[in-house]
């Protein structure tokens, strides 16, 4: 099963959901890839389109208010991975979202032609319940 994870997806959509609430928590044209390799790894990077670049060209700079507002539009975690019969576990390893390492981070999957649906239990996000919905498709 974990055969038809291998390779490397772009983002198309990522909502949140909450009853009949949607939200779109990097707008609506995200971007970001995941890659799931035959080793038994992945990672994935996912940001809001119109990130604001930093007034210093120094990486380890930048003002508060500009590293509290790269953090809020962008999200990258790497590790290894496993596949049951209806979802994809990532062992977190390494994460933006310094909770999650040393976790499993649940996904329920489908698959529709070159398309990747992966959605999360219920979770708090942005302070709400709510479940995150991405689709991913197949780069060539």
């Amino acid at each position: 099963m974990s055969e038809r994870f291998i390779g490397t997806w772009n983002l198309v959509s990522y909502e949140n959901r909450a009853g009949d609430q949607v939200t779109y928590p990097f707008g609506k044209n995200p971007v970001g890839y995941i890659m799931y390799n035959d080793e038994g790894y992945m990672a994935v990077a996912l940001m809001a389109s119109n990130r604001r670049s930093f007034s210093s060209m120094d990486i380890m700079g930048g003002t508060t208010e500009e590293i509290v507002a790269a953090y809020g539009t962008y999200l990258s975690y790497c590790g290894k991975y496993g596949v049951t019969e209806d979802r994809v576990i990532h062992h977190v390893q390494v994460s933006s979202y310094p909770n999650w390492i040393g976790e499993d981070q649940v996904r329920f999957y489908k698959f529709e032609g070159n398309k990747l649906t992966l959605s999360t239990p219920p979770q708090i996000l942005g302070g709400k319940q709510q479940s995150g919905y991405l689709i991913w498709e197949r780069m060539k």
